[in-house]
């Protein structure tokens, strides 16, 4: 057996290794984001605080998968065609950490609204946008392991349902507010979660560009659909991440 046939059996198998790095985290997001709109639901504050706990795993698993891939690059020097994959990996994992704290902050957020009022049908609508989220999320770490770029490509248009979701939420509770006074501390904090769903969304439709980039060698041309924003962003009043 050849020095080279040696080198390519290590870097298969270090490939492999962080490939399922990659999918135990988003196996761990997926669940962040159930777990958190399930709490938010069900104003379960030991579940947000179960939630918020386990996003460390997921930051420490996108630090891991980050110097794994920085090694393998600098260690076996690629082709291209492993060269993109081992970037893809690196930029999904990214995304991945992302939506991951999207979820820590539903879950810090449930925590302040177990103490408010609550707002009938709210949680469980918002609930129904999260559980699209984490279909999404699912679909598009599927097409990952296939190589589906027309999964893919099917993830990043049912985005659009997302935003609309989103904003049918932000009218809803313009709703609320302007009915009764006392429920606009309860409606900015859901708006709040809406807001970071949809965010997640958006971190989804970046993976699944990345799988087809992988799949394909180029990244989408046609701009994903979007629904039209809501006339309100919350961007200023974004929480750290911490």
């Amino acid at each position: 057996m050849t020095d080279q046939h040696h080198i390519a059996s290590a870097f298969d198998r270090d490939l492999e290794s962080v490939q399922a790095q990659l999918m135990k985290m988003g196996g761990l997001v997926e669940e962040s984001i159930r777990q958190s709109a399930k709490a938010l639901k069900t104003r379960d504050i030991e579940l947000a605080d179960e939630v918020r706990k386990g996003d460390r795993a997921i930051d420490t698993l996108e630090e891991q998968i980050s110097l794994d891939c920085a090694s393998l690059i600098a260690r076996r020097q690629p082709a291209a065609s492993d060269l993109r994959t081992v970037l893809t990996v690196m930029r999904i994992s990214s995304n991945l950490e992302r939506i991951g704290d999207y979820a820590k902050n539903i879950a810090k957020r449930t925590e302040v609204l177990a103490q408010l009022p609550p707002i009938e049908g709210a949680a469980g609508a918002v609930k129904r946008m999260a559980k699209e989220v984490q279909n999404m999320l699912s679909d598009a770490l599927d097409a990952y392991i296939k190589r589906d770029a027309a999964l893919a490509d099917e993830v990043r248009h049912r985005d659009l349902e997302v935003d609309q979701m989103y904003n049918a939420l932000f009218r809803e509770f313009l709703t609320f507010m302007m009915e009764d006074p006392r429920n606009i501390s309860s409606c900015m904090h859901l708006h709040f979660i809406a807001k970071n769903i949809e965010r997640a969304g958006d971190h989804v439709t970046s993976v699944a560009d990345q799988v087809i980039y992988l799949s394909t060698g180029e990244m989408p041309e046609d701009p994903r659909p979007k629904g039209n924003g809501a006339p309100y962003d919350i961007d200023t009043f974004q929480e750290s991440d911490e």
